[in-house]
């Protein structure tokens, strides 16, 4: 099994998507939405759950299944997203911890 690595999966979406002929629908406009029909089917999942049952649920099967998959779906778009704008979303996260370092300094600190 080779090492799993953010550019990685990146160009194996943009081959994945290539090959079906999908880039001129692959905008930034549709990548956002897309983005958040997955991001929602994600938080469908646990809208009627209790706190105590969302922290359980990676304990069906099933349901750790469809988690999972919504997970992928949710980074696929992103990373696409990312990709299609030319952002590095590993550095943007980077910087945007240090602001919130800042923003919100931990008690004592």
């Amino acid at each position: 099994m080779t090492e799993l690595d953010v550019a990685g999966l990146q160009r194996r979406l943009a081959q994945f998507a290539a090959a079906r002929h999908w880039e001129p629908f692959h905008t930034p406009k549709n990548l956002a939405a897309a983005l958040s029909v997955e991001a929602s089917e994600l938080v469908e999942i646990f809208q009627w759950l209790t706190p105590d049952e969302s922290a359980r649920v990676m304990d069906d099967p099933d349901t750790a299944h469809r988690v999972t998959d919504e997970v992928a779906d949710v980074l696929a778009y992103l990373l696409q997203f990312c990709e299609v704008l030319g952002i590095d979303a590993l550095a943007a996260l980077d910087a945007k911890i240090d602001r919130n370092e800042q923003r919100f300094p931990a008690e004592g600190a």
